[in-house]
């Protein structure tokens, strides 16, 4: 139940042509304490409820709990969620043994583009792709949550 992950912004749309699935998804926060967030999100045509504590010194590794639940459910959950709801498209790209996440933001916070790779450990070496860019792994203002109250557009 530990995730362990880094974040890099990106500098090109470069991955959308390596990319190998798409999914729009919604998610909102019934609880945006970075000590313990609840989130729920609807992703492509399935729900999700996802609990995280804070992360360690680096913010590379955090608590992360997280189940399915039934799509209508997550409907119904997402209205009670705190003002401002993350809208974004996710793009999956294989690189090496890995699979690299990127978020292309809409809505407030339109114009941000994150990378997020899974790891095994915090030392795990992983190849980095050119349209990565800085590494923002532990900066609080690229955390879904903190995006969530305070937009991009706001910066």
């Amino acid at each position: 139940m530990i995730e362990i992950e880094r974040k890099f912004l990106v500098t090109s749309s470069a991955f959308i042509a390596e990319s190998y699935a798409q999914h729009n998804i919604a998610q909102g926060y019934l609880n945006s304490n970075p000590e313990r967030t609840v989130r729920i999100r609807i992703k492509g045509n399935k729900g999700f409820i996802t609990i995280k504590g804070i992360g360690n010194e680096s913010g590379t590794s955090r608590m992360e709990w997280e189940k399915e639940i039934p799509l209508e459910e997550a409907k119904l959950l997402l209205p009670l969620c705190e003002k401002g709801v993350i809208e974004k498209t996710r793009y999956d790209v294989k690189s090496g043994n890995h699979i690299i996440e990127v978020d292309v933001f809409h809505g407030e916070n339109e114009g941000l583009t994150l990378a997020e790779i899974e790891l095994n450990d915090e030392n795990e070496s992983i190849l980095l792709p050119s349209w990565l860019g800085k590494e923002v792994t532990g900066d609080k203002r690229y955390y879904n949550s903190y995006l969530s109250i305070f937009s991009f557009k706001m910066w």
